[in-house]
């Protein structure tokens, strides 16, 4: 029988794989979208392309943040900067980012990805459709990337995949 702990690790390996993974999905949904929307937004029809874009962004955005929460609580990572205690995980840079900075980055982004889909959906207008994409899309995915733990980023990146 395997033990608690090793499936812990499992089930650890496997949803950091898949949150890995489906982050490249994610920005290329979300990419293409801002793309569609900053090239149509003065003349362009919104499309049911535009429509699917904006909605599997926002999907693929939804589960990505369930794999995060998931990820979150059995997280080696959290786990040790729970036990340092909050005032040493604040000081220490590693500690601090996998407890606050990359949970409130994401959530953030998410939720300007969310707000725009649903501001696009009631726009009266292509043309603001568009805007509305095209706008809370972009500060959506900049404040993604900017949390997102890339390989370049000393001591916090674990690889492209």
């Amino acid at each position: 029988m395997i033990s608690f702990v090793a499936q812990t690790e499992n089930m650890y390996e496997i949803l950091l794989r898949s949150h890995s993974g489906l982050r490249w999905i994610l920005l290329a949904v979300v990419l293409g979208a801002i793309f569609r929307a900053f090239t149509n937004m003065s003349s362009g029809k919104f499309t049911p392309l535009d429509d699917k874009l904006s909605l599997f962004s926002l999907i693929f955005a939804h589960i990505q943040l369930l794999l995060g929460f998931g990820l979150y609580f059995i997280s080696p990572f959290v786990k040790a900067a729970m036990e340092a205690g909050m005032g040493v995980a604040m000081k220490d840079a590693v500690m601090r980012f996998w407890l606050v900075e990359h949970l409130t980055g994401m959530l953030i982004g998410i939720a300007l990805i969310t707000v725009g889909r649903i501001a696009a959906k009631k726009a009266a207008t292509d043309q603001a459709k568009f805007k509305k994409i095209a706008v809370f899309f972009t500060l959506g995915l900049l404040v993604i990337l900017a949390t997102i733990p890339w390989p370049f980023r000393e001591a916090l990146g674990r690889g492209w995949f």
